[in-house]
């Protein structure tokens, strides 16, 4: 009789987990505040600048709230009254996140948060590359690289994300060439790449191709044409895909992959 194998309970989509990628250069000789903080794998580095404008980070024992105040290898620093130093290793994670998931390192209010995913044994200091709303599923990249983290959520490099959403009716054709052509939003135009019907589906489901990364953007678009956003889903994000990640199951982005991202920003 086979033996019956054991489930695969992994948050790996491999069952072998792949090696971590080598550790950058050596830290040089000083860097400014918001960018030390990054590579500590705390936040990306807008989000750290905003953590030491709010005197969370102390250098040798005194609030800094300077992003650009020089930190030095000897100095030392606390986020959160914790010591943290450089992370010497870089890690990039692509996950295929759930639905009812919280894009943040920690919640206030003890909701799952897309580290709950990760598994323990990884002791690097990652965080979230942008947001995904709680509703929202699909691609998410989380890793400790700041400056790539940093260019990646900066307009100026239209990262390219494609959704596959999905409606409460049928979107007309009047309101997709609408929705191509640009609509008018309360902060502005919503510059759309593309937009059609997803193929072999019902007219309630359409892709969307855009770069720009306001906040609960698509879900913004339709409903200004009075739409309801039944299920949205990030299927491609930078040039990665979805293939082979289950939902809630993440892999380490491979050498090629990491220096296309590099080279893509």
């Amino acid at each position: 009789m086979k033996k019956k194998e054991k489930p695969n309970n992994s948050p790996f989509s491999n069952k072998r987990k792949p090696k971590l990628p080598p550790p950058p250069a050596a830290q040089e000789e000083d860097m400014r505040l918001n960018k030390y903080v990054a590579y500590c794998g705390v936040a990306a580095r807008r989000k750290a600048s905003e953590y030491i404008m709010d005197g969370l980070v102390t250098v040798n024992g005194e609030v800094v709230t300077e992003p650009g105040h020089r930190v030095k290898p000897t100095d030392k620093v606390t986020y959160r009254g914790e010591p943290i130093e450089p992370e010497t290793q870089r890690i990039y994670l692509l996950l295929n996140k759930p639905k009812n998931t919280v894009t943040t390192v920690s919640d206030e209010k003890n909701r799952r948060t897309v580290m709950d995913l990760i598994d323990p044994s990884i002791q690097l200091r990652i965080y979230p590359v942008g947001r995904l709303d709680r509703e929202t599923t699909g691609l998410l990249l989380l890793t400790n690289d700041g400056d790539l983290a940093k260019k990646l959520s900066h307009p100026s490099h239209e990262v390219t994300k494609i959704y596959h959403v999905v409606l409460d009716q049928p979107v007309t054709e009047e309101h997709l060439k609408a929705i191509q052509e640009g609509l008018i939003l309360e902060d502005g135009l919503a510059p759309v790449d593309k937009v059609s019907y997803v193929k072999d589906k019902g007219k309630n489901e359409v892709g969307i191709e855009i770069h720009i990364g306001r906040n609960r953007i698509v879900r913004r678009i339709f409903k200004h044409l009075g739409y309801h956003v039944v299920r949205l889903d990030r299927t491609y994000y930078a040039g990665l895909t979805k293939k082979d990640i289950p939902r809630g199951k993440y892999r380490i982005l491979n050498d090629r992959e990491i220096l296309m991202l590099k080279h893509f920003v």
